[in-house]
């Protein structure tokens, strides 16, 4: 399965979506039970579907511009 063998470079402001993905879905499973979050969970939502979308789209974009 070639899809795992490609390599692709990242800077350390394209880290940035990954880690706002990455911290949103946190935020939301951590206040599952806090009520303070309930107001936030759309919000949280949106930013985490925006973030893995573009996310993958540039990894994607990335793994295909560096075909072996």
């Amino acid at each position: 399965m070639n899809f795992f063998k490609i390599k692709t470079s990242w800077s350390n402001a394209e880290f940035i979506l990954i880690k706002l993905c990455m911290a949103s879905i946190y935020i939301l499973v951590g206040s599952y039970f806090h009520d303070f979050f309930r107001n936030y969970y759309p919000v949280l939502i949106v930013i985490f579907a925006v973030t893995v979308i573009w996310f993958v789209y540039q990894w994607l974009k990335k793994m295909k511009s560096q075909k072996p």
